[in-house]
């Protein structure tokens, strides 16, 4: 049985998920004589590939060292996501008055109480994801250190599991940059930060991916003093330039002190305070802190899996090499989820597993290359995205038509007060053919699925301006971007011709 770092304040709630997801009294199972499949990493890639290909009747190992449900469920979405609500709810009662509500002075978040629902929720949810769960699904569940022992075999706990193939899903883990002075300061990073539970008065946040950006808001409404550290020249750097600039203000607003351009030199503490050292346009500054909270980037984990006696190419910081149908150098062991992808989203690693099960147990042709991968940053107002971006298509040689529509213009956004964001879709020159789109706004999240849709369905803006939405919603939007496409075939000539037909009829 392999040792379980504690997960902390241990309370009921915390009891609970390791009940569920790493029972102190489990015991492992004689392996099967041969197992089609051996799945290591319990994560959302691994649990997805372990249940649907049981659910198809294969003999199924699943193999975890720490906790099932991987990051997503202990120290990624769900617990981020508890954490946003709370957050967005404080916000919505200090704005109240902007909608006619008067709330007493004095009203703030409860920190203790936001994080105690927070552990409530995950372990509720944990119940999806627990060891009792898989084996009642027909899935071999092993919890340990598993590795590559041999050509066909894993090693766990002393036991040796046979494969006919094998899948690595041991995810990633959070980069520690060389800071100096940043080890012995102390610092959070997603595993620990979820354990808080008191407000730090001043939280510094390295990095402005979705991480640093989703937890520096999430902390400055809950009650600190938050700065956000980003070495580059916009927060959410791969994003499109005007859905960070919204981004910027919005965090300005919020009180949070936005440090772009800005590099860590070095961390000291001094009196029990962390002391920040940057470098900013080469001006030298040191920003105070009670807490650093490290959103630089994720790491695979590689390590400890024997890759190299398998044959199996990897990457200490790109992870496991895998072709178009995800399978490694070893064409026995395939991988799925942030130990391979690009994009580690917990979705793209449920569509990897999909594409694993069909390729690995059916002699699928599933390919990695035909995914339309969605993602959302859920910030307030959130940002989401599917498909190329403007300059990605033109560096791919599609010359594009850029159709925007901004929030400002739509009814029930303006009722909302979320007036704030705009729907931003590219298609190709002279067609309706969606290439890319972008959606700045409070439910961004919920709405770029229809684009996504589009997308996989080969629909156009034409049959998107035909669709009936209802009024009022902010969804109207991505009517108006299709309006707005149908407007430009109304060329002079075919203008010409209405007018002609309508004087014809008078």
């Amino acid at each position: 049985m392999s040792n379980l770092p504690d997960v902390l304040p241990q309370d009921e709630h915390d009891a609970e998920l390791v009940a569920n997801v790493h029972p102190s009294d489990w015991e492992n199972p004689e392996p099967a004589e041969r197992y089609n499949l051996v799945v290591i990493g319990a994560g959302t890639a691994g649990l997805v590939t372990a249940a649907g290909a049981a659910g198809l009747g294969a003999r199924v190992a699943l193999v975890e060292r720490h906790l099932l449900g991987g990051d997503c469920l202990n120290v990624g979405c769900v617990p981020s996501k508890c954490m946003i609500r709370s957050a967005r709810a404080s916000a919505d009662v200090r704005q109240a008055e902007r909608f006619g509500v008067r709330v007493p002075d004095g009203v703030e978040a409860d920190f203790g109480a936001v994080m105690e629902r927070m552990r409530r929720l995950r372990a509720d949810i944990s119940h999806h994801d627990s060891a009792a769960r898989f084996r009642d699904l027909g899935v071999d569940v092993f919890l340990g250190e598993g590795r590559f022992s041999g050509p066909d075999t894993v090693e766990v706990d002393g036991r040796k599991l046979r494969f006919r193939k094998a899948v690595i899903a041991t995810g990633a883990r959070a980069y520690r940059p060389p800071v100096p002075g940043l080890e012995g300061a102390g610092y959070l990073t997603n595993e620990t930060v979820f354990s808080l539970t008191k407000c730090p008065r001043r939280l510094v946040v390295f990095g402005a991916g979705p991480l640093g950006c989703e937890l520096a808001q999430v902390f400055q409404r809950l009650g600190s003093q938050v700065t956000i550290v980003q070495r580059g020249p916009a927060l959410l750097p791969r994003e499109d330039p005007d859905a960070a600039a919204v981004l910027t203000d919005a965090f300005r607003r919020d009180g949070i002190e936005v440090a772009l351009r800005t590099e860590v030199e070095k961390v000291e503490v001094r009196d029990q305070q962390k002391l920040v050292h940057v470098l900013c346009d080469g001006n030298r500054g040191m920003v105070e802190a009670d807490e650093i909270l490290v959103g630089a980037g994720r790491q695979p984990n590689v390590e400890g899996l024997n890759l190299d006696l398998v044959g199996v190419r990897y990457d200490a910081r790109h992870g496991v090499v895998v072709d178009d149908r995800l399978r490694t150098t070893n064409r026995r062991i395939f991988a799925a989820g942030d130990i391979c992808l690009e994009y580690r989203f917990t979705h793209a690693a449920d569509a990897a597993a999909r594409i694993v099960i069909a390729n690995a147990l059916f002699w699928g042709r599933g390919k990695l290359s035909a995914l339309t991968v969605p993602w959302c940053t859920y910030t307030d107002p959130e940002i989401a995205h599917v498909g190329m971006y403007e300059k990605d298509a033109e560096e791919a040689g599609f010359r594009v038509d850029t159709y925007l529509q901004p929030m400002a213009d739509v009814d029930r956004a303006i009722a909302d007060g979320e007036g704030e964001g705009f729907v931003k879709v590219h298609v190709r020159k002279g067609t309706d053919k969606l290439l890319g789109a972008t959606i700045v706004a409070r439910h961004a999240g919920e709405m770029i699925s229809e684009l996504t849709l589009a997308m996989v369905g080969g629909v156009g803006l034409k049959t998107i301006s035909a669709t009936i939405h209802p009024y009022p919603t902010q969804a109207e939007a991505i009517r108006k971007v299709a309006d707005a496409y149908q407007r430009t075939r109304l060329t002079p000539f075919v203008k010409k011709l209405f007018d002609r037909l309508l004087a014809w009829q008078r």
